[in-house]
């Protein structure tokens, strides 16, 4: 037996404490979430496609002054003026009134932020289609540099607050405005066309703004998801409402086996690996953590509370299902009710289509 000498007395050293060996419990089962998940955001992708062309052909034939116009305006091209879907909704709490002008717009915010509050950023990892080709550019920018470029701590930081900003200076100008405001802010010539006006933003490029966009997507490739982690506004909407999301990661330390991949696979730098479950904004919900995850059992997708309480997500096809099914029931129940459609005349837009650069004020 051992002794160590204190205050001049003799004892026996404390004896060192067994360390445990974990039971590694390999996964037997291939993840299928990735494949899922990219199901989803290409149907969701291939949607916007499908809307934009559509809403292409439609403002192309006021411009070419078809007397026979028939092409329909597809509302869901209003899912990319979040602004208007904001003062919308506003108006709406505060008046009782269902939106005439651009309901759409307030129909999808509203889905994405429920969304956003049961299903975690789900909206932005799972359906939006620039947080989908920004993954497809941090992917292809890793396979073919060999890897990704994270910034330091210092510089990671800020940036990521310019997001918040951004959101912050649009929150204040939809509370600050009054109703009557919103009101006839929609209704003005350039409100009517706002959606006109967003796509020709698009079609006729400045210098300045390609400059921005070629820049940000080139930042992509090196970055992972550079303008969802640092500039978009929209996401950081949705980062923060899902803080409320019983849906978290959730790690069991007792089957962890320390590997680290799951931090190494998280598009957001979350550091899954030390914590018991992943409540921040950044966390996207794409379960690529998941994936990756050797151990079974270790880490998961889980509802309500901490373990042994919690319930885990194990077939991410439930949760694609969820997502689809909310998305798809809003947009029903908004057309079935009648507050999906603009009910703008055709003379309406033949008169402001064709002259939509006159109005580039409010």
């Amino acid at each position: 037996m051992s002794f160590v000498i204190l205050n001049n007395k003799t004892s026996a050293a404390p004896a060192p404490v067994p360390r445990v060996k974990k039971v590694y419990r390999k996964r037997l089962t291939q993840d299928q979430s990735q494949r899922i998940r990219r199901v989803v955001q290409t149907l969701f992708l291939l949607l916007n496609i499908y809307i934009g062309a559509a809403f292409l052909f439609f403002v192309r034939q006021f411009e070419q002054h078809d007397p026979q116009a028939s092409i329909q305006r597809p509302a869901g091209v209003e899912g990319w003026l979040p602004i208007a879907g904001l003062m919308n909704l506003k108006a709406a709490l505060l008046t009782g009134e269902f939106p005439v002008i651009h309901p759409a717009a307030m129909v999808l915010i509203t889905t994405f932020l429920v969304m956003s509050l049961l299903f975690r950023k789900a909206f932005c990892g799972w359906l939006c289609p620039v947080g989908t080709l920004s993954e497809w550019l941090w992917k292809t920018g890793r396979m073919t540099f060999n890897g990704n470029v994270r910034l330091w701590r210092w510089i990671d930081i800020p940036l990521r607050s310019l997001k918040y900003i951004l959101l912050g200076l649009f929150l204040w100008v939809v509370i600050t405005m009054p109703v009557p405001d919103i009101q006839a802010f929609l209704h003005s010539n350039y409100g009517l066309i706002a959606d006109v006006k967003m796509l020709n933003f698009f079609r006729y490029l400045s210098v300045s703004a390609a400059v921005f966009i070629g820049a940000a997507a080139l930042l992509s490739m090196f970055i992972r998801n550079f303008w969802c982690r640092y500039l978009c506004p929209y996401g950081a909407l949705m980062g923060l409402a899902s803080l409320l999301s019983p849906l978290w990661i959730k790690r069991d330390p007792d089957k962890c086996i320390d590997c680290a991949k799951c931090a190494k696979a998280c598009p957001a730098h979350l550091p899954v690996d030390t914590h018991l479950e992943v409540r921040s904004a950044e966390c996207l919900g794409c379960m690529e953590c998941v994936a990756v995850c050797p151990a079974e059992g270790a880490l998961e997708l889980s509802v309500l509370g901490s373990r042994p309480a919690g319930r885990k997500i194990t077939e991410p096809v439930w949760l694609a299902i969820a997502i689809a099914t909310l998305f798809l029931a809003s947009v029903c129940v908004a057309k079935w009710t009648g507050h999906w459609d603009s009910p703008i005349p055709a003379h309406v837009y033949e008169n402001l289509i064709p002259h939509a650069a006159e109005h580039d004020h409010p």
